[in-house]
């Protein structure tokens, strides 16, 4: 069986009908526990009814007429339908309540033997009809010391049961109905619940089958409160993480094939002309070939750490940096300028020092490249965070492209190629920033220009 909702439901089913037939069966039982203390309790009771009355009843050679007068008596006082007869069962005399119910039909009748041979009768109540059988148990307790008590002769109820219990509210088949019943209500109940969950579980199924053949943007039905829910929006998240990261990845190989066209057409080109060419512009090709080779390296090295930071499989280390040392360094080796004062060479920095200064070089680098001879870099601790802010004074990013230039391989229109850049470096800084924990953002600066702000975690 392969359909989850039979199994679930089959389940379902089977721990029903266990628990149906437990109940039952303990009902059953407490029903017949109960139905045995009472009739005890009526035995001992109709006992002592019969040595009351056979000691407070006439003898057998007593006349007819006033055995009769004191059955009508007796019943009067303890208001039963009595009825006395003698050992030949002819009937003596009857209390009124007996003449009116005894032809009623499903009328129950017992019968108490004397030990002197007499009967007395009574009827209790007015039940429907069923099968008799009758009981005699030993002769009775009398007033004169007979060996035994009064004997008991009773009319059965259905199925046997003694008639001294009263009606019975379940009897064999009017339970097992009433079982049924409830069990085929809560069975055809639990289909459609059982089914709208397998149901659910189907749909996400099948919407993960469907991503995994190539429909990256197929998400699944993700309402509701429950686990199935739940699941549905883990995968929806999953899926736009993944999509995310494979349109990411093609589309850094696909400008990474473009960009590595342009140095690789111009080596092309200087290796044609090498041989053909004097000392002079040998010299020159040289020099050509080397920058162009030191741009694929450099292009090759960007593209393989932005993927890996890109894909996680970078992994941050944790360590305390020095930032105004940091800082000095590659504004040294830049030709900015530090802006700082003896407060700063307490401020450490949380995460891995090489991804650090990559992100602080590629600001400095993109400033001295397209923002003009003058740049400056300063420390502004703000709360948990450390701001580095890296101002140029050079055109400027319009409002609109600021958040663009973060963007992999985008450039400003006209900055095309200009002084080897391929439009990586702004990117790798915010991926960096973001793996830490912080980010980068572009201002416009007063004056004109524009300052890059890269805000990352202090060292705690």
């Amino acid at each position: 069986m392969k359909s989850l909702y039979w199994r679930i439901y089959l389940t379902v089913i089977v721990v029903l009908a266990a628990f149906a037939l437990g109940a039952a069966w303990l009902f059953q039982r407490q029903i017949e526990q109960e139905r045995g203390n009472a009739e005890v309790a009526a035995g001992e009771r109709w006992q002592a009814m019969a040595v009351l009355l056979q000691r407070a009843l006439p003898p057998p050679d007593a006349p007819r007429e006033q055995q009769a007068r004191a059955i009508e008596e007796w019943g009067q006082r303890l208001r039963m339908a009595l009825a006395l007869e003698d050992a030949q069962g002819q009937r003596i005399g009857a209390s009124e309540l007996f003449e009116r119910r005894e032809d009623f039909p499903g009328q129950r009748q017992l019968e108490i033997t004397l030990d002197d041979g007499r009967h007395i009768a009574f009827i209790r109540n007015i039940r429907p009809p069923g099968p008799r059988a009758e009981a005699r148990q030993g002769p009775a307790h009398g007033s004169e010391g007979n060996a035994g008590p009064p004997m008991i002769r009773r009319e059965d109820g259905p199925w046997g049961a003694p008639m001294l219990l009263g009606p019975r509210l379940f009897h064999g088949q009017g339970l097992a109905i009433v079982l049924v019943l409830l069990f085929v209500g809560i069975a055809a109940g639990a289909f459609p619940v059982v089914r709208r969950l397998t149901r659910r579980l189907e749909a996400l199924k099948s919407g993960v089958q469907t991503f995994g053949d190539g429909q990256l943007s197929h998400r699944v039905d993700d309402s509701g409160r429950d686990e199935v829910a739940a699941v549905a929006r883990s995968f929806n998240e999953a899926a736009g993480r993944i999509e995310a990261l494979l349109r990411s990845h093609q589309s850094l190989l696909a400008n990474a094939s473009h960009e590595l066209r342009s140095p690789l057409a111009r080596l092309k080109m200087a290796f044609a002309m090498f041989e053909d060419a004097g000392d002079a512009q040998r010299q020159k090709l040289k020099v050509e070939i080397q920058t162009n080779i030191a741009e694929l390296d450099a292009l090759v090295e960007e593209v393989l750490l932005a993927s890996r930071l890109d894909s996680g499989s970078q992994q941050i280390q944790q360590d305390a940096v020095d930032v105004l040392g940091l800082a000095a360094e590659e504004c040294a080796r830049s030709g900015a300028e530090l802006l700082s004062d003896e407060r700063d060479s307490q401020l450490r920095l949380q995460g891995e020092e090489r991804l650090i200064r990559r992100s602080l070089r590629n600001l400095l680098e993109n400033a001295r490249r397209y923002g003009g001879g003058s740049v400056e870099l300063s420390l502004r601790p703000i709360g948990r965070l450390l701001e580095l802010r890296v101002a140029d004074r050079g055109a400027g990013v319009p409002d609109g492209l600021r958040d663009r230039i973060f963007e992999p391989f985008y450039r400003l229109p006209g900055h095309a190629e200009q002084a080897g850049g391929v439009g990586l470096g702004l990117s790798l800084v915010k991926q960096i920033a973001e793996r830490h924990g912080g980010s980068v953002r572009c201002e416009a600066r007063e004056g004109g220009g524009s300052v890059f702000v890269l805000s990352l975690p202090l060292k705690t």
